[in-house]
Order: structure tokens, then sequence, then C-alpha cells
């Protein structure tokens, strides 16, 4: 998240309104990570329902960045195709 936040330099506000995380131990330190850019959910354990938005975001990043495929592959130019 730190990388990311560096790429995205004084855009990171206005590319992520918010953030929604699940409730893993790997997003521990998000909140900590973005308090001074954007506003950190968590996700509610048994409310699987308000999920739906994220999961269909991450099932169209899916189509373009497949599972296994290291995000460093990825060049800046189609991440932002992605992102449109």
């Amino acid at each position: 998240m730190e990388s990311l936040v560096e790429r995205a330099g004084d855009h990171m506000p206005s590319l992520f309104q918010t953030i929604t995380s699940d409730n893993g131990s790997e997003f521990s330190q998000l909140y900590d990570t973005l308090e001074t850019i954007t506003d950190v959910y968590s996700a509610w354990l048994f409310a699987s329902y308000k999920w739906g938005t994220s999961e269909n975001q991450h099932k169209l990043i899916r189509r373009c960045i497949p599972k296994g495929r290291p995000i460093s592959d990825i060049s800046d130019r189609q991440i932002q195709y992605i992102q449109r």
C-alpha cells in the first residue's frame, strides 16, 4: 500500500475516496498508513451481502490481471487503462 501511495502521489485522495478492506491480519496497518489520505473501512464479518460491489470490482480487475501475476509486471499505462 505504501508503494501505491508513493506512485499515486498527490492523486491518491482523488483516486481512492474510500478504501474498504477485509478483516484479515494483512490489513492491520492499513488505517495507520492511510489515515491522512482517505477514509478506511473494514468489512463486517458476517455481512457478506455488503461485499457485492467490491467483489464485482475484483472480478472486473481480474479480467486484466489474473491471480498470481505480480502487480510489478503491470505498467502504469495498463493500470490507467484498467482504471478507466
